[in-house]
């Protein structure tokens, strides 16, 4: 369902015969599923540049074009509008002559703001229309927002009392009103300064609750008041295009917007549950993750391997581990490191995360039957160097893999195994014939993500003999070496820990091991053979990081050992 601007839009470009009904479905079809906006696909499609739209916006509603970074804007015509205005409608006002005000916003079609504008000032608007990132820029730089501490808001929240059970016909209305758009705006922007992978809006019996993951760790934020919860998740259903009228069924968006002055990409997931809708915002922030192999904390001797292994011209390469152990930035930063103007790289992905110049990225879509097969078959089609499957999930998956590596194609993909030698297992089970493992597999790669000590406020400490035990090491191995962990300070907001690196084994396909998996040996022996060939196991990639104050025995234990 379109909103009224793309409605607008859609029926602008049909009239001018820009583009066709069949065009227009599938821009509708795009923006449904990707939770852009009409102008934005319709730019993305290649039918119109953007000074082209807006040259045709301008056209349509009698008006003209501006670009803000030239236009000086007096401070006594600014405060005409207040923070909140300008910012929850992106507006920001140009010139003031006699009784009649200059402004541009981000929804020009939307008549009722130029309304607002005109009952608050007492003047008449002239609306012109405006680039939306110069919009964004101009109020970052007019308006900024001026974060106060959640419990502030929270004040404010208190004493509004929002009723709990509103109606769907004022449901919008309250998810519009200023304190829910600055509420949001402000865990939103803090969640972005903390530097967090989610952010998570529960509600329950009694009680809302707000918390950010930071460094794989959830933090609690002062729970709002719980009548606040539905007017709060219906806010962050518009920014993403959702149904706010539909609480009964999950619902999948997408929010981009401009925060701290860059732009953040957001995904939204709406979940029902007994209390109201657990939403949670998953934050893809280019700025915060390093898509470079040195980055990652890994060994200097597996990452020269790596980088010798993803140069072969054809062949698979696994990186396994469970949900959150960072496999989707490894094969990043792999892909990153194989990015040549001579080579040709398509992935499917279960979303694009991150968008990599020079890579062709196809989101995978089930509700349209676009699935990693189907991308897979469509990728070999397109004649490609390397090919990156975000998963492999079932039998076709990993049958079309191997036929695509034994044709001249490098894979790059993922399986959900605990070590190294079990994705090898994972392949069999799935139906691969052992000989087909051992011509296409190269390597895999298991890894976890551990958290970073904090550098700041780092102690050594004399581990104790339970510690020693569960590291399966004797005070002679341990020798001099101390044992670390974070006191807490401001720079870790009292956490102990400042960011994450991998540990990881890495498991290279070489003859011998190619004749075990011919012969159905057990993970375990295979794993065995690897350690004895030079192997490095995630346990002794995890005691090193304790050994060399990287991280602490607790982070280590919880991930290794248990």
């Amino acid at each position: 369902m379109l909103d009224a601007e793309s409605q607008t839009l859609k029926d602008i470009f049909l009239s001018e015969r820009i583009c066709t009904e069949a065009q227009v479905l599938e821009i509708e079809e795009e923006c449904e599923r990707s939770g852009k906006p009409f102008s934005e696909v319709i730019i993305n499609f290649g039918l119109s540049t953007e000074d082209q739209l807006l040259a045709l916006m301008a056209e349509h509603l009698g008006t003209e074009v501006v670009d803000i970074r030239y236009v000086e804007i007096p401070p006594e015509v600014l405060k005409l509008v207040d923070q909140d205005m300008a910012r929850a409608h992106g507006i920001i006002p140009l010139s003031c002559d006699n009784s009649m005000l200059t402004a541009t916003h981000k929804n020009p079609f939307n008549y009722q703001i130029a309304e607002e504008l005109r009952f608050i000032t007492g003047m008449d608007v002239h609306v012109q229309v405006a680039s939306e990132s110069q919009i964004d820029d101009a109020v970052e730089k007019f308006y900024p927002l001026s974060i106060g501490s959640v419990h502030d808001m929270l004040v404010e929240f208190v004493s509004r009392q929002a009723d709990e059970n509103i109606s769907d016909s004022d449901l919008e209305a309250a998810a519009n009103e200023t304190p829910v758009i600055r509420f949001v705006e402000v865990i939103l922007t803090q969640g972005i300064k903390d530097k967090a992978a989610d952010i998570h809006f529960e509600p329950f019996e009694h009680d809302f609750r707000i918390r950010y993951r930071v460094d794989g760790s959830m933090r609690e934020l002062p729970n709002p008041p719980k009548s606040m919860a539905v007017p709060v998740i219906s806010r962050i259903k518009i920014l993403s295009n959702l149904n706010i009228a539909e609480r009964r069924r999950p619902q999948d968006g997408r929010i981009q917007m401009r925060l701290l002055g860059k732009q953040v990409d957001l995904r939204v997931s709406c979940l029902p549950t007994s209390w109201g809708e657990s939403t949670v915002l998953r934050i893809l922030d280019r700025t915060v993750v390093n898509l470079d192999l040195d980055v990652l904390g890994m060994g200097k001797d597996v990452l020269a391997q790596i980088r010798d292994l993803i140069q072969l011209p054809n062949g698979i390469m696994i990186v396994a581990g469970p949900t959150g152990s960072g496999k989707t930035t490894t094969l990043y930063s792999c892909l990153k490191e194989v990015n040549h103007i001579t080579d040709k790289i398509l992935t499917a992905e279960d979303p694009v995360e991150y968008d990599i110049e020079g890579i062709i990225q196809l989101p995978i879509n089930d509700a349209f039957g676009m699935n990693f097969l189907r991308a897979l078959r469509a990728f070999l089609r397109q004649d490609p160097d390397r090919i990156m499957i975000g998963e492999i999930r079932d039998f076709e998956t990993a049958q079309m893999s191997v036929q695509a590596s034994l044709t001249g194609h490098f894979v790059f993909s993922t399986l959900h195994t605990n070590d190294a030698a079990g994705s090898v297992t994972r392949l069999l089970d799935m139906g691969i014939q052992p000989f087909l493992v051992c011509s296409s597999l190269v390597a895999v790669l298991s890894q976890r993500l551990i958290r970073r000590v904090c550098k700041n406020c780092r102690t050594p400490y004399d581990p104790t003999d339970e510690e020693l035990s569960r590291f399966r090491i004797t005070r002679e191995e341990l020798g001099d070496r101390k044992f670390y962990y974070g006191k807490g300070c401001v720079v870790c907001n009292n956490s102990g820990y400042k960011g994450r690196k991998a540990i990881c084994e890495l498991l290279v396909v070489n003859g011998t091991i190619s004749d075990l998996i011919a012969k159905n040996a057990p993970t375990s022996v295979i794993a065995q053979k690897a350690v004895e060939q030079g192997m490095r196991s995630i346990r002794v990639d995890g005691i090193n990081a304790v050994l060399n104050g990287e991280s602490s025995a607790e982070e280590v234990l919880k991930y290794v050992f248990t």
